[in-house]
Formats: structure tokens, C-alpha cells, sequence
């Protein structure tokens, strides 16, 4: 599967928040200066990553993004889900793609139970 670049900087983007905020407000100028993407398309995927719940934001001087879970619990494929503009409809491979979904949803699911288990 080729990524989209949206999903490219995504990734990119919350790496970059959970590796130089240290749990504080990364500001968008720095964050699209350090990944050399466009603050405005940083925007853009902001949004779509706010929406599933990976990502906050704080207005004001000292505002900016942070991440909403701990950067151990964030996967790739929780940023690719929401970042990720794919159309299936005319797609031959959408049976592989339902079945890699599939997969990756009980991966998930088992991993999520272990570490549940692990912390009791």
C-alpha cells in the first residue's frame, strides 16, 4: 500500500510532537519548520488526527498541539486511519484491503488486552 502524503506528514508530524513538546503545546510554525511541510496543510491533517482523538489544542501565546494519549500507545495505524483518503469503490483490491483491516483490528485488539493484562 502507498501512503498519501497527507498520511506521510501525519506520521511524521506526531512523532515530532511527542518528541520535542515533552508533554507541552508544540506550536505549528515550529513543528512545519522542523518537517518542512506547510503550516496551512499541517493544519488540514491536524484536524482530521483532532478528530480521532490522538491530538488537543490549546489556543493563545502559549497554545499549540499536544497529544491526547501517551506516545507509547499511539500506533502508525491509528494515524493512518484518519489521515488516510482512500476510495474503494472502483478499487479491485478492497477484499485484501477488508481482510488486512481485519487483521490488523484483532492485532490490535490482542495487543490492547496484553498490556491491559500486563498492568494489573
Amino acid at each position: 500500500m502507498k501512503l498519501t502524503t497527507k498520511s506521510r506528514y501525519g506520521v511524521r508530524a506526531i512523532f515530532d510532537i511527542a518528541y520535542h513538546a515533552g508533554g507541552l503545546p508544540g506550536q505549528i510554525q515550529d513543528i512545519s519548520g522542523r518537517q518542512r511541510v506547510s503550516a496551512r496543510y499541517l493544519e488540514q491533517i491536524f484536524m482530521q488526527i483532532k478528530r480521532a482523538g490522538i491530538l488537543g489544542s490549546k489556543r493563545g501565546p502559549k497554545g499549540g498541539y499536544f497529544l491526547l494519549k501517551d506516545p507509547k500507545d499511539i500506533t502508525i495505524y491509528d494515524i493512518l486511519e484518519c489521515t488516510l483518503d482512500v476510495d474503494c469503490g472502483s478499487c479491485s483490491s478492497k477484499p485484501v484491503c477488508d481482510d488486512i483491516r481485519e487483521v490488523v483490528k484483532v492485532r490490535k485488539k490482542k495487543g490492547r488486552e496484553t498490556r491491559e493484562a500486563a498492568s494489573e
